[in-house]
């Protein structure tokens, strides 16, 4: 149940994709790349309901999780392209009752804000206001680990409460206006009612989702990994809600549409470009234990090459396993998306990659 195509040339990633299934147990997913503003990869296959085996067909949407945060960086450096706000500029100067002293919005976009949980809790999840409310006020957390350190859900409320000060819309709404609609693309912050049907349900493979002991001042459990959270993913209520971070729904077309779109300076300028993927900060993620950098908002190269193999990859990937970004140097923009979340390491998208590499 594969369907697509490659430009010639590009038959080793189709060769991949179908290893995915073949071999590495995929469930369902889709796999895009543009070069120099063509589509040269457009595949997609498998199950996109497993209760009703729902075939994966080229409108299905999927949940990219953190991916959404490539796309709401751009929302931001689109608003530094316009003169509106600036990286240097302390976060509180847009958000007067945020009061974490004198953190950057820069250091926000490069997970330095030590807020990369929440102290009240999240019963409030999908309430953007609350959750906004509680991080305006939380103390940063004083742990050196904590200086430099993932915010999976956090960054999103810190970053779409700054679009919403500076501009008036919503990250999602945003996004939409300034992006999606102009580059006519299948990507959401926060999925309108009516497209819910494209949704692809999620699923989560064996040792994903699990209970984390907080044993120490930096372990936090994350409210979207934990026993349960499938039901969270694939509600109504969660696909509308917009999480600047996590909430994004997308083709793997559209993703690779997207940094496309970034490489060929038509809505962001490539120097509006460059300042978002110039790196900000690299070191060992405290929980993690492996690298990460930053630039404002971008994921930038690792040993790990969770971008592929290129040394100038940047974009963002997702959890469970989807990857989206761009190799400049190459003129290269792609996306893999998929239903099933996995831990890592994962090698679909980095076989993938690999492949696309080779082509």
């Amino acid at each position: 149940m594969i369907n697509g195509w490659t430009a010639p040339g590009f038959e080793d990633v189709a060769a991949e994709f179908a290893r995915n299934f073949a071999e590495r147990g995929e469930l369902g997913a889709g796999f895009a790349a543009y070069r120099n503003g063509e589509l040269v990869v457009d595949l997609r296959g498998g199950i996109a309901d497993r209760d009703t085996g729902q075939p994966w067909d080229r409108d299905s949407l999927q949940l990219i999780f953190s991916g959404t945060k490539g796309l709401a960086t751009a929302c931001v450096l689109l608003l530094v392209q316009r003169g509106q706000l600036s990286l240097d500029d302390p976060l509180r100067r847009y958000w007067p009752e945020f009061r974490s002293g004198e953190t950057t919005v820069a250091e926000v976009l490069s997970h330095q804000a030590r807020l990369a949980w929440v102290e009240a809790g999240y019963a409030d999840l999908l309430d953007h206001d609350a959750m906004a409310a509680h991080l305006a006020v939380q103390a940063p957390a004083t742990d050196p680990g904590a200086a430099f350190m993932y915010h999976p859900i956090t960054w999103g409320w810190l970053v779409d409460e700054l679009i919403r000060r500076v501009d008036g819309r919503t990250a999602g709404r945003f996004f939409a206006d300034e992006f999606a609609v102009p580059l006519d693309l299948d990507v959401w912050i926060g999925l309108p009612n009516e497209l819910h049907g494209r949704a692809t349900t999620m699923v989560a493979a064996d040792g994903v989702l699990v209970d984390v002991p907080e044993t120490d001042s930096l372990l936090r459990p994350n409210p979207l990994l934990v026993p349960g959270a499938e039901k969270i993913w694939n509600s109504p209520e969660y696909r509308s809600a917009g999480l600047a971070a996590v909430g994004g729904f997308a083709t793997a077309r559209g993703m690779a549409r997207f940094y496309d779109a970034l490489l060929s300076g038509s809505i962001l300028t490539t120097k509006t470009v460059e300042l978002g993927r110039r790196e900000i900060r690299r070191g060992i993620e405290p929980t993690w234990g492996s690298e990460i950098a930053y630039g404002a908002g971008f994921e930038l190269q690792v040993p790990a090459a969770h971008l592929g193999p290129q040394a100038d990859a940047f974009g963002h990937g997702g959890a469970g396993g989807s990857r989206h970004g761009a190799w400049p140097a190459r003129g290269i923009a792609f996306s893999y998306v998929m239903n099933e979340v996995r831990a890592w390491p994962d090698e679909r998208a980095l076989a993938l990659l690999a492949a696309l590499d080779r082509s």
